[in-house]
């Protein structure tokens, strides 16, 4: 049987942005956290981290898509829950100075909304082409990434994660989407059974969806008892016929 293509990731904006929030994050620490504001180093630990698992799982998940959807399913909202927890650290950060995040309206805000990413071209070095692409959109964000200003920094970044939230919503409901209609590995390898299983019951199509059938007995209903070619889609699909392969009614 034939899996699915994974490893897609470097071609996903979540994981360029989520990339450019893990660097900017690195900076943000190293600049901002010390002894007096962090002085057992937790609140520096915790921030790398959740910025790390936000890159890391979308990564993961999509290496995953070829053997599990319900995995790259749960790895994509880990990512997106580490970034919300990130997200809160910053709000903190802006609340104990007693400073608002930007509005949605402020010029600032409208800025760093606006910019969107390059669509990457990647050569046959991908890696080499992807680590450059996202060292080049970072850099279109480096006029608050890079600034001195702690609060700059700490807003631009809410906004970048909340888009990157955004995309992962997206992206869990399409995970969803397409696991609602071809299913995921464990699903194909029953199709592979119930195909093997067919040809050797001599199995017809399906009526419905023209997958194989196989014998089934009926648990309840006038059928009680009684066997009858169901559908290897089922539930998704319902089709059955009787055993002399007129549909039932």
């Amino acid at each position: 049987m034939n899996f699915d293509k994974s490893g897609g990731y470097r071609w996903l904006d979540s994981f360029v942005m989520a990339s450019i929030i893990q660097l900017a994050n690195y900076r943000f620490c190293e600049k901002f956290l010390n002894r007096r504001n962090d002085p057992c180093g937790r609140q520096v630990d915790q921030m790398v981290q959740a910025a790390r698992s936000g890159k890391e799982n979308i990564i993961e998940g999509s290496e995953r898509t070829a053997t599990s959807k319900e995995t790259e399913m749960k790895l994509t909202d880990v990512a997106r829950a580490s970034l919300c927890e990130l997200r809160g650290d910053y709000e903190t950060w802006l609340l104990r100075r007693d400073v608002l995040p930007w509005k949605r309206d402020s010029v600032e805000a409208k800025a760093v909304f606006s910019l969107r990413l390059d669509r990457p071209e990647y050569s046959d070095d991908v890696a080499h082409d992807s680590c450059a692409h996202i060292l080049v959109q970072k850099r279109r964000f480096s006029q608050w990434l890079d600034a001195d200003d702690d609060t700059v920094v700490a807003n631009a970044l809410l906004i970048l994660i909340s888009r990157t939230v955004n995309m992962l919503t997206h992206q869990l409901q399409a995970q969803g989407n397409r696991f609602a209609k071809t299913g995921g590995f464990r699903e194909k390898l029953t199709v592979v059974r119930a195909t093997e299983r067919a040809i050797h019951e001599n199995a017809p199509g399906c009526p419905e969806c023209g997958k194989p059938m196989h014998k089934r007995k009926a648990r309840a209903g006038k059928h009680a008892g009684q066997e009858f070619w169901g559908c290897s889609g089922y539930p998704a699909c319902m089709g059955a016929r009787k055993i002399d392969e007129e549909k039932l009614q």
